[in-house]
């Protein structure tokens, strides 16, 4: 008698969990429509608020600082919601609403720019700071065996749904490109739409299923400690590569979007095809590296796609021709969605769920910090450039693009060598590895070609319990 309900009780979860990865599809989806259309044009609205350089940098980074610094509270605020689910719907909610007080700071002249960005900093921190208890949250539900083709699968259907949404917002800011104020309403209906894109994510992030959660935190390492043995611990290792690469990719990151705009002057609707290409590779890479990732492993996909990373901005000082920066992009959308899905792969890995929450918040924390120390040294480059090397380079920001490109590498190269793969996988050469995934995405790019033409409905038909959506995506970076 007692083994049977053992087994309802299992049965019942079972289904419960089911259902939920299901909702979180919905969710996901519903995020990836804000993500594309909203937070996508951030740095565009505050060029067209006519930002400064340091203030499209703090734009990108301040806001990551202080939304993780937040995040040393995440353990405790969970333990005070009494659920990782209460702390994370109610944080959605208050981010949803932010996007109103940032269409707002059109209203505030001169002072306009600093107050999308002191609204930002709201928006950002209201997402980060229940971040660690969100990824503890998708842990529990996630079987670890399936990890790699399970979020290959969810961050594809993200990708689609961003690229949709990245191209309608195009379009609707290249038909009000015409005037101050229809440039407005243009980024009026964008954030609209990703205020009510981001209340039926919370509606449905409310309606899944949480775990019994077993705080296991208390185990005597605090933030001090775990910095000051950082170098002791693999998962310690990883995040000291993870921080700096991060620090190198932000000399760059936030100047990206300003280059396109105020140095190649390109049109809305350029800009969101160099934006959306990415997502196109992106889409159909992500499936594969998961795959791969399972096999082999994660450390062998992140060191490949940490050293192309480096590669990437040097490859935007050659041309400033529209359809060449179109082929870097697609690139980057491939080298990108490896590098992303490994490592958010690679700390639930290294991480016990029952300390998952505390210790993604210390990543989080560290990283935040570097974060904006890149940005800040991009932004110094890009002056001492303006001052002293101008005329030996096109635009004021190619120097930043050198110098983040050559960090990057020197991160994989002295920091990454040191991780280790923590799973039992099979053993393949980088060369092997590459020409299988170039190998596969081919493969996959015909059958979606195919799909598109002869089998539409299937690319949206396939939502089983096992197609989930990816919680973060990067920008041109």
């Amino acid at each position: 008698m007692a083994k049977k309900m053992v087994a309802e009780q299992k049965k019942d979860i079972d289904k419960k969990i089911k259902k939920s990865l299901f909702y979180s599809i919905v969710d996901g989806s519903f995020w990836s429509v804000m993500y594309g259309i909203g937070e996508n044009y951030l740095s565009a609205f505050a060029v067209f608020l006519k930002a400064s350089n340091f203030q499209i940098g703090l734009l990108s980074s301040l806001p990551l600082l202080l939304g993780s610094l937040l995040q040393y509270f995440s353990t405790r605020l969970t333990g005070l919601f009494g659920s990782r689910k209460r702390f994370v719907v109610l944080s959605a909610f208050i981010q949803a609403l932010t996007w109103l007080p940032m269409l707002a700071a059109y209203y505030f002249g001169k002072m306009s720019a600093w107050m999308l960005i002191f609204f930002a900093v709201v928006y950002y921190a209201s997402g980060m700071i229940a971040s660690p208890a969100w990824n503890s949250w998708i842990g529990d539900l996630v079987n670890p065996k399936d990890r790699g083709r399970y979020f290959g699968k969810r961050s594809r259907i993200s990708g689609i749904i961003i690229l949709f949404s990245i191209i309608g917002g195009g379009i609707v800011l290249d038909l009000f490109k015409d005037g101050q104020d229809r440039q407005f309403l243009g980024f009026a209906a964008l954030f609209i739409v990703a205020l009510i894109a981001r209340l039926m994510s919370t509606l449905f992030l409310s309606k899944k299923y949480e775990p019994e959660y077993k705080d296991g935190s208390n185990d005597g390492v605090t933030f001090v400690s775990f910095i000051r043995h950082i170098k002791e611990n693999n998962y310690g290792l990883f995040v000291l590569f993870m921080t700096l690469m991060n620090f190198a990719v932000y000399v760059a990151s936030p100047f990206f979007t300003a280059y396109l705009l105020y140095d190649l002057r390109l049109s809305y609707f350029a800009y969101m095809i160099l934006t959306a290409a990415s997502f196109i590779t992106r889409y159909l890479a992500l499936p594969v590296w998961g795959k791969l990732s399972d096999k082999y492993g994660n450390k062998i996909i992140m060191t490949l796609c940490s050293y192309m990373i480096g590669i990437l901005p040097l490859t935007w000082l050659f041309s400033t021709n529209v359809y060449y920066l179109f082929c870097v992009q697609l690139f980057s959308g491939i080298i990108w969605g490896g590098f992303e899905l490994t490592t958010f792969n690679f700390v639930l890995d290294t991480t016990a769920p029952d300390k998952r929450t505390k210790y993604v918040s210390y990543y989080n924390m560290i990283n935040g910090v570097m974060i904006f120390l890149g940005t800040l040294a991009g932004t110094a480059v890009i002056k001492f450039d303006g001052f002293f090397i101008s005329q030996f380079l096109w635009s004021q920001y190619y120097l930043a693009f050198i110098v983040s490109g050559v960090l990057r590498i020197v991160m994989s190269a002295f920091v990454l060598s040191k991780v280790k793969e923590v799973r039992k996988v099979g053993k393949i050469g980088y060369e092997k590895i590459f020409g299988k995934a170039v190998h596969m995405i081919m493969t996959e790019s015909m059958h979606t070609a195919k799909g598109l033409i002869f089998y539409p409905v299937r690319l949206t038909g396939n939502l089983n319990h096992n197609s989930m959506i990816s919680n973060k995506f990067g920008k041109i970076k």
